[in-house]
């Protein structure tokens, strides 16, 4: 089975919120790594929050019974976006056998996008994992 979840977002939306809220914008939306990778770039800021909406329609829950900073994406080596799931994202996930994951982030100037892609691992094929939650 593959899932897949999609979000555009307007980069001003995000500018105004941080205008408005400041630091409880960040702390109620991003992790502190998300924080370093972004740089305080807004657009980059408005792309990781697509992507968190495109995650969380992936995994058929949408935001409220996953929280935004359960969803978390990174850049990694090549500055590329990784995906991080922790606490319910990650339960939910693991119970739809969605072990494979692809994220695409993208912004002009005007608009942030995301695109999600998970794709479950037949039961009989999936990975023995122990309990542990980040």
């Amino acid at each position: 089975m593959i899932r897949s979840g999609i979000d555009i977002l307007e980069i001003d939306r995000v500018d105004r919120a941080i205008l408005r809220h400041g630091d409880r914008f960040f702390d109620r939306f991003y992790t502190p790594q998300e924080l370093i990778d972004c740089r305080g770039h807004t657009p980059a800021l408005a792309a990781r929050l697509a992507g968190k909406e495109a995650v969380a329609k992936a995994l058929g829950t949408g935001i409220g019974l996953v929280g935004w900073k359960e969803i978390e994406i990174v850049s990694g080596p090549t500055r590329e976006p990784l995906l991080r799931l922790h606490g319910e994202a990650r339960s939910q996930a693991r119970r739809q056998g969605l072990e494979t994951w692809s994220i695409s982030l993208s912004h002009t100037h005007e608009h942030a996008v995301a695109v999600a892609v998970a794709v479950a691992t037949p039961p009989k094929q999936r990975r023995r994992r122990g309990t542990a939650e980040d």
